[in-house]
């Protein structure tokens, strides 16, 4: 006699049969995929770094399974390897001519065209009278033949992007000046690929911020409406709602004021923590180096031996917003005999004694403070002192076409905090390991070095190449809102927007 069921169990055997088919059928799909891909002649085909570690493939295209096993596998710490090879040869060592995972050719202005930038002839109050520099004449820019504007020293320089890449805009229009040429500057505004806002925003912030007794409002905020009124009222903004516009607000509160009605152009920022992801975002905006402050370790021969400290840190200890780490950091490691972790700043020698700290030590702390980045991973980069990273939110330039993870340590900040998490991670790192992060350190320091003439591959050079990256994203935007252009119907830029009802998904 057939066995009989009620309409609930048949519902669960119909579902059970579904999934099972469907499960099936994925499996078969995923795995004729495989054997498209695994058949194709062109190694460019697919980026191989989406398909699973080739221990998974060897098993299907050996047949076995014999040439992977739980060996292969180690526990993930901070950010060291979880699948190695247990092979006796290692994977292909790093060339000479690659950067921190890429290709020097990756860097090589000859084979793409400059940069091409329009540069706004603002009036000097805005960029070089910032430095107390007077015009001569009816320019508003110095000339760069007879005598540089210096820019201040001390905790100023570690935001002075801004005249570093104005400097070399101005220099590609002076003959006899030697610089590399990712960027130029061009007079037809309709030729550029961006257009740049010369405003020394962060030399503002940091001089003229406070109010005077006899103001209403700080030289900063007044220089910030100028500048909005300015931009607004020209052709070049209205064309395309500035989106193509790139404007420097390294300090994190520079442009405090005016950010929230710049935010359709291009930022060039230290982080984003100061900032609404709507204003600024790692999609349209560009993340820059600080200017380290300590001293570069020139002709450094030093190695894993004769850096007697394991650990350092120096600066300020008690931070706001996520800088609270410093200060459990400090309870867990203020009494190891080798870190030396302690409050200090510019003030008596501060800077000298940061640099000689720094030179001889294996690793350096680079902890959020009140936001996520801080000047210290680049004195760490300088100082060929191994970055240990404990920032959960942080962006670091150049990251789309720099590796990190070979000459710097990221660790979560919950684990940072556990007790001796990060010294045992620390102290498990070996000579050999620590000589190959030292040596990634010195091939990319120059990466992050301002310096005027521009150079070959520094901070100014590569700065400009990340903007050039943003030019293809811009392009189709600003094509795309193009679309309908003839009917008229866009104000500002911006399409008509239709809402869709609310059960349209």
């Amino acid at each position: 006699m057939a066995e009989k069921h009620s309409p609930s169990s048949l519902g669960i055997i119909c579902r059970k049969s579904m999934l099972c088919f469907f499960l099936f059928a994925s499996s078969l799909f995923m795995l004729s995929w495989y054997f498209v891909l695994h058949s194709t002649s062109s190694s460019g085909f697919i980026d191989l770094s989406l398909l699973p570690h080739p221990k998974f493939t060897s098993v299907i295209g050996n047949g076995n399974s014999s040439s992977w096993n739980r060996k292969d596998v180690e526990p993930s710490i901070g950010n060291r390897a979880i699948l190695v090879d247990n092979e006796e040869q290692e994977e292909n060592p790093q060339k000479k001519d690659d950067i921190g995972g890429v290709k020097c050719s990756s860097f090589d202005n000859n084979s793409r065209q400059p940069l091409k930038i329009f540069m706004y002839d603002l009036p000097s109050e805005f960029h070089f009278g910032l430095l107390d520099w007077k015009p001569q004449g009816d320019s508003v820019w110095p000339d760069l033949r007879t005598k540089v504007p210096e820019y201040p020293g001390g905790l100023n320089l570690q935001h002075s992007i801004e005249y570093w890449l104005t400097l070399d805009l101005l220099a590609s229009e002076v003959p006899g000046i030697p610089r590399t040429g990712s960027a130029v500057r061009v007079r037809n505004s309709s030729e550029a690929d961006v257009i740049f806002v010369p405003f020394f925003s962060s030399l503002s912030y940091n001089r003229y911020s406070k109010v005077n007794p006899q103001q209403n409002k700080s030289k900063d905020k007044l220089l910030q409406e100028k500048l909005l009124k300015f931009l607004t009222s020209q052709k070049e903004w209205k064309r395309y709602g500035g989106r193509d516009h790139v404007i420097l607000a390294h300090h994190p509160n520079s442009m405090l004021d005016s950010r929230v009605k710049l935010w359709p152009a291009i930022f060039i920022l230290a982080d984003f923590g100061r900032y609404p992801p709507n204003i600024a975002n790692v999609g349209k905006d560009v993340i820059a180096p600080y200017k380290h402050v300590i001293r570069s370790y020139v002709n450094d021969s030093s190695d894993f031996d004769s850096r007697p400290t394991l650990l350092y840190f120096q600066g300020a200890i008690y931070r706001k917003d996520g800088g609270f780490a410093r200060q459990e950091l400090f309870y867990l490691l203020k009494d190891e005999k080798d870190v030396h972790f302690q409050f200090g700043s510019v003030q008596k020698d501060g800077v000298g004694k940061a640099s000689r700290g720094m030179h001889s030590s294996k690793f350096c702390l680079n902890i959020a403070g009140d936001t996520p980045s801080s000047n210290r991973l680049f004195d760490a980069i300088a100082s060929h002192c191994v970055p240990v990273i404990i920032s959960d939110d942080i962006e670091l330039p150049y990251e789309d076409v720099l590796d990190y993870s070979q000459f710097c340590i990221f660790v979560r900040t919950s684990d940072a905090v556990r007790e001796k998490f990060l010294l045992n991670l620390i102290r498990s790192i070996k000579k050999d390991e620590w000589t190959r992060m030292w040596q990634r350190l010195k091939e990319v320091e120059n990466l992050f070095e301002f310096q005027y003439p521009s150079r070959e591959g520094d901070a100014v050079q590569m700065i400009w190449q990340a903007v050039a990256r943003k030019v293809p994203a811009i392009r189709l935007k600003l094509n795309k809102l193009r679309r309908f252009s003839r009917f008229g119907t866009q104000k500002d830029g911006e399409l008509r927007k239709i809402p869709s009802p609310g059960n349209f998904w």
